[in-house]
């Protein structure tokens, strides 16, 4: 991509809630760093709760991991998560889920999230919604969107409010938009080389690459990841530009 000018954004950091060490916001890091955006996580996880006062920050980021939204008995964090995230919403900044931080974004928006039949799990290619070419960040992106996919759960029901951006066969709401300035991804284009690497070594993830594509398909995909990672840094950096740019409009009230 071309040289992107900086937005102006009123503080510059951005808040993240992650569920895993390893499943973190990837190759938006780089970004961030390079447009000198600070970025503050909170490793659920381990037990870290997320912040009462959102007052500092400009755009939530909300990451994957293996678990299901729905396991709130086995971690109760995950109800606190969601009030969170209502919370963030109701301040009108600038939301961004990944896989599982999409799905939080559906359950937290009053929609609902449910078990596939077989986990999606693949180098895949959805495409564009005719809304997304009125969309702040979508509208940026290519016409097939080269991404990995690693879920075994979906959005079955959109929330009030819901557009969806992209699409596929298989996961019929691969992107969403809710409201004027919240976004969910079912699919992954934040991924590094070590990433999908150290995803691998995650018994969730793994049972479900090898249930889904056997270990030959495995070998295969890693391979083809990796090849792809060039092709899906674009198009991270054209939807993290979007982004970024929307943190500067609200910041600034317009």
């Amino acid at each position: 991509m071309p040289d992107l000018p900086s937005s102006t954004v009123r503080t510059g950091r951005v808040l993240v809630f992650q569920h895993l060490d390893c499943e973190h916001p990837g190759i938006f890091r780089n970004f961030l760093a390079r447009d000198g955006i600070t970025l503050d996580v909170i490793e659920l996880d381990a037990g870290e709760l997320p912040p009462e006062d959102f007052t500092p920050w400009d755009a939530l980021l909300v990451c994957g991991g293996p678990m299901d939204v729905w396991e709130e008995d086995r971690l109760p964090w995950l109800a606190i998560e969601k009030q969170a995230i209502r919370r963030w919403l109701a301040t009108g900044r600038p939301y961004l889920g990944l896989c599982l931080g999409h799905q939080l974004l559906a359950e937290a928006a009053g929609g609902a999230v449910g078990l596939m039949p077989i986990p999606d799990v693949g180098l895949r290619a959805p495409h564009p919604t005719p809304g997304a070419a009125d969309d702040a960040i979508f509208r940026a992106l290519p016409a097939e969107i080269t991404c990995v996919q690693w879920h075994g759960a979906m959005v079955t029901r959109l929330p009030p409010n819901a557009v969806v951006l992209a699409t596929s066969d298989i996961t019929p709401v691969e992107a969403m938009r809710v409201g004027a300035n919240a976004w969910g991804v079912q699919f992954h284009i934040e991924v590094t080389a070590q990433m999908v690497a150290d995803w691998t070594d995650i018994p969730e993830y793994d049972a479900a690459l090898r249930r889904s594509l056997g270990a030959d398909g495995a070998a295969a995909f890693l391979a083809a990841t990796n090849a792809a990672l060039p092709r899906m840094a674009d198009i991270a950096e054209r939807l993290y530009v979007g982004l970024r740019d929307r943190m500067g409009r609200v910041s600034a009230g317009s």
